[in-house]
């Protein structure tokens, strides 16, 4: 039976713990422990230990960063007050050879690429702001026409729109421009700018970019609102094109209009507060102007209380969803007022 979970149900906890130094075993003080894409953090005390207070529930990666060290990550399901075990955290090995450092004479070009792909170019993208670029370290291939880039630490952005300091840690970015695809991951805590005089404005514009969102759908789901919420969701059917030969469709497409009920493809798993989105065509979601295709690319795909994928990579979104940026980026604690 497919149980479905009102929003009103989901508790708030807290994670107590201790970061410790793995080679001496001695307290870590200072360092950031937060639950990566949310607002949810706190600094370790000088005996290492640290609170994170108001965690709603859901799977998260627990992050520990602090200069010296490497960077530790953990995946925690969260359903219940938790004192986590001990985290050690490795001491950076710092190997000096000589370097040959030349300038790359294609840098500028290079950046307003990434800046376009990463923060987008929506109305909220032009209000937002990296604060540091230094730590990028950014690459573009001619031959195969792909950016790549990463971050050597947290890049800060500014995000004037929707009143967030986000502090970013690109573990991975990459745009083809060949087939039109663009990944990226990475470990982000988000802070409230302290604009108080802004706090409306920002508040209706969360609210419209959270409207229509996959979290906004995946929280439907869950919550059996999907009607409600104005949500329509179809079977779409595509089928490689045999006469495709590089050019003109390259697949046959076919849109049932008889709407589907979240038990079509919407599973439960043996985790508490985990849910997988699962059908056999490809999905085809609707809400007012907004539509979205949802193309499966793994068998399906885990999702969790706060309405987020646990795994970007194992679905595709085509329209509306595959436009959002950094720029429209929500935490996934966020939930409307």
């Amino acid at each position: 039976m497919f149980v479905l979970l009102p929003f009103i149900t989901l508790g708030q906890y807290h994670l107590t713990g201790k970061v410790i130094n793995q080679a001496d075993k001695k307290p870590v003080a200072n360092a950031s422990v937060f639950l990566s894409n949310a607002t949810a953090g706190a600094k370790t005390n000088e005996d290492g230990s640290y609170e994170i207070m108001g965690v709603r529930s859901g799977q998260y990666e627990l992050v520990v960063s602090i200069i010296g060290y490497d960077t530790y990550r953990q995946t925690l399901l969260v359903n219940r007050d938790m004192v986590l075990p001990d985290i050690e955290i490795v001491p950076k090995a710092i190997a000096l050879k000589e370097v040959d450092i030349r300038p790359d004479p294609n840098r500028e070009r290079n950046y307003r690429m990434f800046k376009d792909e990463f923060l987008g170019q929506s109305d909220y993208a032009k209000e937002c702001k990296i604060l540091n670029s230094d730590m990028l370290d950014i690459h573009y291939d001619e031959q195969s026409r792909q950016l790549t880039a990463s971050s050597f630490d947290f890049i800060e952005i500014e995000n004037k729109a929707l009143g967030y300091k986000i502090k970013y840690l690109l573990t991975q970015f990459t745009r083809d421009y060949r087939t039109g695809l663009l990944f990226y991951e990475g470990s982000a805590l988000f802070e409230e700018l302290p604009d108080q005089k802004a706090q409306r404005r920002w508040q209706k514009a969360r609210l419209k970019v959270y409207n229509g969102s996959s979290m906004h759908f995946l929280r439907s789901v869950i919550a059996n609102r999907i009607t409600e919420d104005k949500f329509k969701v179809f079977r779409l059917v595509r089928k490689l094109n045999p006469e495709y030969n590089g050019s003109g469709r390259k697949y046959l497409e076919t849109l049932y209009k008889t709407p589907l009920t979240t038990s079509d493809f919407v599973k439960t798993t043996d985790d508490k507060g985990l849910f997988a989105l699962e059908f056999e065509d490809c999905l085809s979601i609707a809400r007012g102007d907004l539509s979205t295709n949802i193309i499966f690319e793994k068998p399906y795909s885990l999702f969790d209380n706060n309405g987020v994928f646990l795994d970007p990579a194992s679905v595709t979104f085509e329209g509306d969803w595959g436009k959002n940026r950094m720029a429209e980026l929500l935490p996934v604690d966020y939930y409307p007022q």
